[in-house]
């Protein structure tokens, strides 16, 4: 299976990091976000990438190259211009032939890839969507209401949300449903729901984080810098 990771965003959120790395390459102990990913993806047998860059591409071009030496193939697409989630692949309609992943190159998971596909080819669906599975206990009591009158207390209850984690999973009939510079999420999703299209959810309780603001990414470094120094000093 081929996978898509979509790297070109800018990591406004991240500033002043990003004035001069691009958002994957940030470090994160002796590794880049980008390579965490590709590890991953690895693991779980998919090794034919395309990874799409736009701000500062040629410091992802210059580290991963082809790929031959993270023992995976890569193929890199520079944007010229923002395309968002979905346009940063419309380039490749028509040359896809077989089902494929589509990822986003900031993330730290260890979703299992391979078994997301299984669930994926099971349910005939034209796209999967990775669900995150998080639970929120609630800091105040919450009362229930039904005609005005109060019918009973929940003390700080327990409330679980399926988080979705940009990574998808497509047949490439996907392709007739994009349009240039549109996103999966606001324009691509909704339209395939009005065409009547099965959309389906696959739902992970493992890794997941979305490392987009500057406190996400310094208690990550931080605790990368510590899993570090911990190995080295076992030696």
């Amino acid at each position: 299976m081929k996978a898509f990771i979509l790297a070109g965003g800018e990591g406004t959120r991240l500033r002043p990091y990003t004035y001069s790395v691009p958002k994957p390459m940030l470090m994160l102990g002796d590794k880049p976000i980008l390579l965490y990913l590709i590890e991953n993806l690895k693991r779980c047998g998919v090794k034919d990438l395309v990874i799409t860059s736009g701000y500062k591409h040629e410091q992802i071009v210059d580290y991963f190259g082809d790929g031959s030496k993270f023992g995976v193939k890569i193929e890199h697409s520079v944007e010229k211009e923002k395309l968002n989630t979905a346009g940063s692949i419309l380039a490749y309609k028509g040359k896809i032939k077989d089902t494929f992943a589509v990822v986003m190159g900031d993330h730290l998971t260890n979703i299992d890839m391979a078994d997301m596909l299984k669930h994926h080819k099971k349910s005939g669906a034209i796209a999967t969507i990775a669900l995150y599975r998080n639970k929120l206990t609630l800091e105040y009591g919450v009362a229930d209401l039904k005609d005005g009158k109060v019918t009973g207390f929940r003390e700080k209850p327990l409330i679980e949300s399926l988080y979705n984690t940009a990574i998808y999973i497509f047949e490439p009939q996907i392709f007739d449903y994009i349009q240039g510079k549109e996103d999966f999420a606001k324009d691509v999703f909704p339209r395939l729901l009005k065409a009547g299209k099965t959309v389906e959810g696959y739902v992970f309780n493992d890794v997941w984080f979305d490392i987009g603001r500057v406190n996400d990414y310094e208690r990550f470094a931080e605790l990368f810098s510590v899993i570090k120094l911990i190995h080295d000093l076992r030696g």
